[in-house]
């Protein structure tokens, strides 16, 4: 049977994620977990472990699964053999563009996508797949596709910013806030990785994912179930605007600083210095960030 077009993309994404737990080498890979947290059927899972079986990436047991045969962080980030990170992503970000531009009705269909992009079905099934799974388009009852609410004016950009400008240094002055030891870790391993050449070469939706689950991770330690909601719905609404504005990243080591700046508050116990630090690394952000449009 010829491999699914996405295997190669689930594929990457299991390796996004064995980084990020992290995992290392003999560690396990359930069929199950992985299928639940990707939202998808434990058959593209399978087919996903197998290509990275077949690359020695990982090993099957019999009776027992799939473990990795490798430490994940030492593989390239991309197994594809196509390039850099954004090869061949010039069509996803122009549908994102030509959203935010106005140029795109708020629904559309499968044919519709292949026709205005000379995409073949399956490489229209690929992006809408992914669009789906990023949170701005769903797949509507019957037939079609509808785009979700995002910001789509320099306005409700500025908006949005002004909301984690009072959500997030307040979710760090609640009560109780915790610091999770193994999240923090894992963080800010990763911010010193952006510092080490990252911020270069990682592309503009796994950038985008960092920083967001930065914050979120910091939001969560108010243990505020509502506060956590709201900054995981704004970051969403945001992500196409922020996919225009990562373009430029002579901004991120000054953000890799300034996370870990934080990191360091908080493990001290400084609570208040590390909110009014917050408040100061969003509100900095916003300035450089809001220049008018989201162009």
């Amino acid at each position: 049977m010829p491999q699914s077009p996405l295997t190669p993309q689930i594929a990457a994404r299991i390796l996004d994620y064995a980084r990020d737990q992290p995992l290392r080498a003999n560690d396990h890979l359930p069929a199950q977990k992985l299928a639940d947290l990707f939202r998808v059927s434990r058959s593209p899972i399978n087919d996903a472990l197998k290509l990275l079986e077949a690359k020695g990436i990982v090993r099957r047991e019999a009776n027992r699964g799939f473990f990795l045969a490798q430490d994940p962080a030492a593989l390239a980030a991309d197994i594809s053999g196509e390039g850099s990170p954004e090869a061949g992503e010039e069509v996803y970000f122009q549908i994102a563009d030509d959203r935010l531009s106005g140029l795109l009705p708020d629904r559309i269909s499968e044919n519709e996508v292949m026709r205005r992009y000379d995409l073949s079905r399956s490489e229209a099934m690929r992006i809408l797949t992914r669009m789906t799974r990023e949170g701005w388009i769903e797949r509507l009852p019957g037939k079609g596709w509808g785009f979700l609410p995002v910001l789509t004016s320099g306005e409700a950009y500025r908006m949005a910013y002004l909301f984690r400008i009072a959500i997030e240094p307040a979710a760090i002055l609640q009560p109780g806030f915790t610091v999770d030891e193994e999240a923090f870790r894992r963080a800010r391993a990763q911010q010193q990785s952006l510092l080490d050449g990252d911020y270069r070469t990682l592309s503009r939706t796994k950038l985008f994912e960092i920083n967001s689950q930065f914050h979120e991770m910091i939001v969560a330690g108010s243990g505020n179930l509502y506060f956590v909601e709201s900054i995981r719905r704004v970051n969403a609404s945001r992500r196409l605007a922020e996919y225009r504005k990562t373009v430029d990243r002579s901004r991120l080591v000054g953000q890799s600083l300034e996370h870990l700046r934080i990191l360091d508050l908080l493990e001290a116990g400084e609570f208040a210095k590390a909110a009014e630090f917050m408040r100061f690394h969003l509100e900095y952000a916003l300035q450089l960030k809001s220049d008018g449009t989201l162009g």
